[in-house]
């Protein structure tokens, strides 16, 4: 995994408001051999001045020599889509009702910013590779609800061909599409894809980068830490309701399945994820055990 890399190196690509550069080193160490899957919202990335931080932080991420496996969504630029092809979405609890003309241009949306992602880190000089259902399909799903259509719970992850990807130096970019029965193209949640991926890799971390700084308590302060005990008191009190429920309950799976802890924080402010990755206090709400 990683080699290592000298400060008056790092001083090369540390950019100026990222963490304390003198601290990176202790770091790196603590996530030597760890893999750390990090999951951007398709609400984060729709603004291009995001999605250029974003490349760039995880450039500097495989410059370290960190594993880092990305989940993108991708739900904004789905509906611009969708309303272009004058094609209406109706949702469930949050999910998107996928039927043919819908699940069409889902894959064929994600596919192309999958393919965005790939080609801006490769401008910076990074390896990387994608994974989605026209090219090394990761995910083997089986349906969620019959009255969502194609939307799908990941059943089998493909570890092999992420490992294969990390040993090459190259950053694994995996779409939330999945294939089922008879090579059937499924639409899934991002952050139930992610924890998937994180859960069947044993990752160090997962850091769901989001368009909220993480979960706040009644008094809107943002809650730091989470324990799974917590979750059925913080819906209880309605602290943690609506969308951030299934967002919680993916966490809460993941740190239960393997994952040594899960962290919600704001994806639109720069270097966020550095500032969770190379520091003690992090930036958002951590949830685990």
């Amino acid at each position: 995994m990683s080699k290592e890399i000298s400060l008056d190196d790092i001083k090369k690509f540390w950019p100026e408001k990222a963490p304390d550069i003198n601290i990176v080193q202790k770091y790196i160490s603590k996530y030597k051999n760890e893999k750390i899957v990090i999951k951007y919202g398709g609400n984060v990335l729709i603004d291009r001045k995001v999605f250029n931080n974003f490349i760039f932080d995880i450039d500097v991420l495989n410059k370290l020599g960190l594993s880092i496996i990305v989940v993108h969504g991708g739900g904004p630029r789905i509906k611009r889509e969708l309303d272009k092809k004058n094609i209406v979405s109706k949702f469930i609890n949050g999910l998107r009702v996928t039927d043919k003309n819908v699940i069409n241009t889902v894959e064929e949306v994600l596919i192309d910013f999958n393919n965005d992602i790939v080609n801006s880190l490769k401008k910076l000089g990074t390896e990387a590779t994608s994974f989605h259902t026209k090219q090394d399909n990761v995910i083997e799903v089986g349906p969620e609800r019959e009255e969502l259509g194609f939307v799908g719970i990941p059943k089998k992850i493909k570890a092999n061909l992420i490992e294969d990807a990390l040993n090459k130096n190259k950053i694994p970019i995996i779409a939330p599409l999945g294939l089922g029965k008879n090579n059937q193209t499924f639409n899934i949640n991002g952050d139930t894809a992610a924890s998937a991926i994180a859960k069947e890799l044993k990752a160090r971390r997962l850091i769901l980068m989001t368009n909220v700084e993480g979960v706040y308590d009644d008094k809107k302060n943002l809650i730091s830490e989470i324990k799974p005990f917590d979750l059925d008191n913080l819906i209880k009190w309605k602290i943690v309701e609506g969308g951030m429920i299934p967002k919680i309950e993916n966490c809460v799976n993941a740190v239960e399945n393997g994952v040594r802890g899960v962290v919600i924080l704001d994806g639109r402010k720069p270097h966020s994820v550095l500032h969770e990755i190379f520091s003690d206090t992090g930036s958002g709400t951590l949830i685990r055990k």
